[in-house]
């Protein structure tokens, strides 16, 4: 137990550590994010502890905390004597869902970014382009998740990586539905193109802007899909 008189340095870098080291239930949190960004984890899924421990060599005290850490994000839900399930998300939360997006993406790319972090997103363009070649809608899906993702992790801060890993999520639940209709993220791939071809020009405004244009469709695309 550290007394009133440690070191101000020690406590300050003490406190950095606490916030630098996830825990487990953390780390189990954020593969499940992971999972529900790309696609593996479905609306309404039910989620059982003893397979994701065994899974992920944890113990059940452990995913029962993610569980809750994610519940309160809605991106699960625990119905009483049945169980924990992936989360169905309406209509109502779209609006909200993209007016965090627009204020996170449009940010990252205005800021430019690395010429890695650039390369980053010039990969999710290419991956989905090969996605779309080979006719696969759910790898067009995940790659345009990681196209998303790339553009967050331009600012190169890892609190923003962390909300945008569970606006990605919650994305993806939405996305579930409108990707009934197979050309769906066909329609996005020309805008990621465009967005990509930018920034790789040394022209992060436009970029933004492109960017601001394709979430104002896609908003209204969902909520066309969603009845809202």
């Amino acid at each position: 137990m550290m007394t009133s008189d440690a070191d101000p340095r020690v406590l300050a870098a003490a406190a950095r550590l606490r916030i630098a080291v996830p825990s487990v239930a953390d780390r189990v949190a954020a593969e499940l994010r992971l999972q529900l960004a790309d696609g593996v984890l479905l609306p309404g899924t039910r989620l059982t502890e003893s397979t994701i421990a065994a899974d992920l060599g944890v113990s059940r005290n452990t995913v029962r905390e993610a569980f809750a850490e994610l519940a309160a994000e809605r991106l699960v839900v625990r119905h009483p004597n049945r169980g924990v399930f992936v989360a169905s998300l309406g209509a109502g939360d779209i609006h909200d869902v993209y007016t965090v997006r627009r204020a996170i993406e449009a940010a990252a790319l205005r800021g430019g970014g690395s010429p890695e972090g650039v390369a980053a997103v010039r990969a999710a363009v290419e991956e989905g382009k090969a996605a779309a070649a080979d006719d696969d809608d759910e790898a067009l899906g995940t790659a345009n998740q990681h196209f998303h993702r790339a553009i967050v992790a331009l600012a190169g801060s890892r609190r923003l990586d962390t909300i945008m890993a569970q606006v990605l999520a919650e994305m993806r639940l939405f996305f579930h539905q409108a990707t009934v209709d197979a050309h769906f993220y066909r329609g996005y791939l020309s805008d990621n193109e465009q967005i990509c071809a930018a920034l790789e020009a040394g022209d992060p405004g436009r970029a933004a802007d492109l960017l601001l244009a394709y979430l104002d469709r896609s908003e209204q695309e969902q909520r066309a899909v969603h009845g809202g």
